[in-house]
Formats: C-alpha cells, structure tokens, sequence
C-alpha cells in the first residue's frame, strides 16, 4: 500500500504521475528519529515547486516514509513559480524553489498574513552544455551566453571567428521555471531569452543530444544523469578562469552559475501539523545525503546544524 506519493504535472498540465513508495526495509539516508516515536505521528504533508528539487524530494520521501509510515507526503512538480502560487494561496505546506523567493512574492505573502521560513536544502550548479560531438565549445563567458541567448549570436562563428559558420539551436526552460529566472537574472540582464522553450527539461536535455550545433542549460543533475551524451561547458568566471561544474565548484561557490536550492516553510503549518515538521526535520538532519544521491551537492553540516536549530524554535522543540 502506498504511504506516500510524488505528484508530478507533466508538459500536457493536466497528467498526474505517482512515484514508487519506500519500503520498510529500505536503506534510509538518515536515521534521526527512533521507530517508538514515529509510529503516533500522521497526517498529510503538502507541497508545490521545483522540477529542479524534485529529485530530493522523491528521495527524502522514499527514505521518510519508511520510518513515518503513517505519514501521506504529497509534491506537486509544476515550476517554483506556480509552487509560490500555490504557496501563497494557502494550498500548500511547502514550497520547493531553485531561485530565492521574489519581492512581490514576499508582499503577497505579508498581504496574506502568512509567515514563511528559508531553509536551504543543496547546492546546484546550472550546467551549460552542448551535444557530446561538438569538438570546439569547451568554455563561454556570461556574454557569450546572452548573445546566444537573446539571438545577437546566430551561429557559432559570431561567438568566434574560429568556429563554424553553422546555425546555433539553442533550448531553454520556459518561464514557469526557477532556472529560467535564475539564468535571466544572472546572464540576461534585461534581454529576452529568445530560444526553443520547454517546461518539461527531460525534452531540452533530449533536444541538445539529437541536434549537433545545441546547446541547453538545466540543473547538474539533469547534466549528470545524461553526461555520456552531452558535454558540459566551463564557465568563464570574474577572473577570466574557466570553471567546470562539479561537486566541489558548486559547493564553494566558485562554479559562476551555483545556486541554492530552497524549501520554503509555512511556520504557522510548522506548529499545527506534526507530520510537517517530522518532515522538515528529517530533511534537514538528513544533510544532504538525499540531495548527493541524486546528484546535487550537500552543504557543509555547520549550515544544517544552524537551521535544524532555528525549525525547533519555529516549533516550540527548543525547549
């Protein structure tokens, strides 16, 4: 019987997808809660967001409702920005983001009279990558990436006179997406993403790998789960030193494209539904072992040492 679920939208909006439940015997990444006091805490936990944080959820789920096997945990993957929406309106305990929440977003939280919480779960690093049989990208500067991106580069030879004189294919998330945002903030400035968008990134990852002159950006682990077919592309960074993603760039920050990845925490649901703050602290002692077995990059303990700390005073465990 299922315990939990993963609810996913699909590109169609409408198709609903269940994931696989954890089973009692499976290996838990975390084991921060004895079976005799799990087994009187129930309820249902729901959140909303990131297709980017999804992978983690789906993970702490599996490995949480093994030890809080009354607990229903349910999570929507329909972009950060609906996830804010739901959020916002009240529908939803969580929210999963991979971009920090917005000034407007917070003024209509205040305007609802809904305290929230940031708490950082990974670190990411947005990969930039082309197909795996281009032989001459091998590092772009933020520039280069918003000439591509806002279309002023055309073809490969606008970027360098060395390059071929082909037409550049470039994909891109659409705007429903935290990486969307985040890329515009950090690249574009005030230009427009002018490339072939998709709210499903398994569709950007496939359109890079069958088009020789692509190129597409999407989190780490979609570029880890694919890197025999595609190639990632340095970053040139503020010191003009071209920097690859990996596991130790994304999480010192020295990767130019790194990024949080964030749960955002209805307090006042922290307080009311235990299962809710079961699971906020299960994800949090955790630290990180979910987010590294799907490929994102864990934060030093000191970080989930402090925030552990600030969820029981949000619920009243301080004491």
């Amino acid at each position: 019987m299922k315990k939990w679920q993963l609810v996913g939208t699909t590109v169609l909006g409408a198709s609903l997808i269940l994931g696989a439940c954890g089973g009692a015997g499976q290996e838990s990444s975390s084991d921060n809660s004895s079976d005799s006091e799990n087994t009187n805490v129930e309820g249902t936990v729901k959140g909303n967001g990131s297709s980017t944080v999804a992978p983690i959820i789906e993970k702490l789920n599996e490995d949480f409702s093994s030890k809080f096997n009354k607990v229903t945990l349910e999570n929507v993957t329909s972009g950060t920005g609906d996830g804010f929406k739901q959020f916002i309106a009240g529908k939803t305990d969580f929210s999963n983001a991979s971009r920090p929440i917005k000034d407007e977003e917070k003024q209509q939280l205040e305007d609802k009279n809904i305290d929230y919480t940031e708490f950082q779960i990974a670190q990411d690093g947005l990969t930039v990558a082309v197909n795996k049989d281009n032989d001459f990208v091998d590092q772009l500067s933020l520039d280069d990436l918003k000439k591509i991106y806002s279309g002023e580069s055309k073809k490969w030879s606008d970027v360098n006179s060395k390059w071929p004189n082909e037409e550049i294919k470039a994909f891109s998330p659409d705007q429903s997406h935290g990486t969307y945002d985040f890329f515009t903030e950090e690249v574009m400035g005030d230009a427009e993403i002018k490339a072939e968008k998709n709210q499903n990134t398994d569709v950007i990852v496939s359109s890079v790998k069958d088009n020789k002159n692509g190129i597409g950006f999407f989190a780490y682990n979609f570029f880890k789960e694919n890197e025999n077919d595609l190639k990632a592309v340095k970053i040139v960074d503020k010191n003009n030193k071209a920097v690859e993603p990996n596991e130790k760039t994304i999480q010192d920050g020295s990767y130019p494209l790194s990024r949080p990845l964030f749960i955002y925490a209805n307090n006042q649901k922290l307080k009311d539904n235990d299962a809710f703050a079961q699971f906020m602290n299960y994800t949090l002692e955790d630290k990180g072992k979910a987010a590294s077995a799907v490929d994102y990059v864990a934060l030093k303990d000191e970080k989930y040492d402090e925030q552990i700390k600030e969820l029981k005073k949000l619920t009243g465990d301080d004491k």
